[in-house]
């Protein structure tokens, strides 16, 4: 079954008909379409729900995010049904294209998989593991004046947005996991959650020569994870590796590859967006670095920096079965300015 139809045929016996929702084609989806999503959201639900998920847009709950398995604040999907679950899917939807869409499901879906794979005490194992529990947290008041922003999380998954008088300010951090990153069920039946990310980035590293991987190969051992998770704002080190500058032609292409792999999960207006902020601060300053092993299935990092992003991949965890992904905005995520940083 091919990936992308995975996780959402997965969902629909999980949560009973809550993806119900008709498939819309192709559209822009800027601020207004989000701001429209959460005001038809907060209208479904009752005031012990709206009062769960809604914050002030000064707290600092609102930069309090993480992708691992944590208590957390603001109102669960599970906790929803009927038209609050139509509605908090389709907020979900607007913040994200067709593809990234897809790709939260399957990340949800897989929390079904550890449910059935990890043993122990069933309650305990569903308490953990359940492809329902992702909250939303809204904070602020939705509209075209003043500052607010709305996040979805759970484990392995944690899409933050910030609008400032109806404009979208911010789209970092963004996030994205996989437990288990591969799923192999035989031949023609393996479900990798990530996997482009991982294969053509290792294309890059395996084209490169001698000289080459001198300066992006870093380290053979690899870090056990991607740095600053849960902190509010990226590592604003210098880039390291190969830059773009130095590629060969063959490279180039798969970085580009790489890069719209990344940014085809938000809507068509972010995407477009950041690709502008790339090209203006230019390709060939984006670097990309490597540390670990070579091989699937084996620990490995990378890193690709540009002056405007960085994207951190790790895959150590579970016997390198294990993926954490991220796309950080340099400038300063949740529209933050980092110090020194316009």
């Amino acid at each position: 079954m091919p990936i992308r139809r995975f996780a959402a045929a997965f969902m629909v016996l999980l949560v009973v008909g809550s993806l119900l929702l008709a498939r819309q084609k192709a559209r822009v989806r800027s601020a207004s379409a989000m701001t429209a999503a959460c005001q038809a959201f907060l209208k479904t639900l009752d005031e012990s729900q709206a009062k769960r998920c809604r914050f002030a847009f000064a707290d600092k709950e609102r930069v309090n995010w993480h992708f691992i398995p944590r208590v957390r604040k603001g109102l669960p999907v599970k906790d929803l049904e009927g038209a609050p679950l139509r509605a908090a899917l389709g907020l979900l939807r607007s913040g994200l294209s067709e593809a990234g869409y897809d790709q939260s499901l399957n990340v949800m879906s897989l929390e079904e998989v550890l449910y059935l794979l990890e043993g122990g005490d069933r309650t305990s194992r569903r308490n953990n593991r359940d492809p329902r529990k992702y909250y939303i947290s809204i904070f602020g008041n939705p509209g075209v004046k003043g500052s607010w922003g709305w996040r979805f999380e759970g484990h392995h998954l944690s899409l933050n947005y910030t609008f400032v008088d109806g404009k979208l300010a911010s789209t970092t951090p963004e996030f994205y996991g996989a437990n288990p990153g591969t799923i192999d069920a035989g031949k023609g039946r393996q479900i990798r959650v990530l996997g482009p990310e991982e294969d053509l980035a290792r294309s890059i590293l395996t084209t490169c020569t001698p000289a080459q991987e001198k300066v992006v190969w870093r380290s053979k051992e690899a870090p056990d994870d991607l740095r600053g998770g849960g902190v509010a704002q990226p590592e604003t080190t210098d880039p390291v590796g190969l830059p773009v500058s130095k590629m060969s032609d063959g490279q180039k292409k798969l970085m580009q590859t790489l890069l719209s792999e990344y940014l085809k999960n938000m809507p068509g207006d972010v995407e477009r967006q950041r690709r502008g902020e790339i090209n203006k601060a230019g390709i060939q300053n984006i670097y990309f670095a490597w540390w670990g092993s070579e091989k699937q299935n084996e620990r490995h990092y990378y890193r690709v920096q540009g002056p405007t992003f960085l994207i951190e991949y790790n895959n150590t965890q579970n016997s390198a079965n294990h993926v954490h992904s991220i796309w950080r905005n340099l400038a300063g995520d949740f529209n933050i300015p980092v110090a020194g940083k316009k």
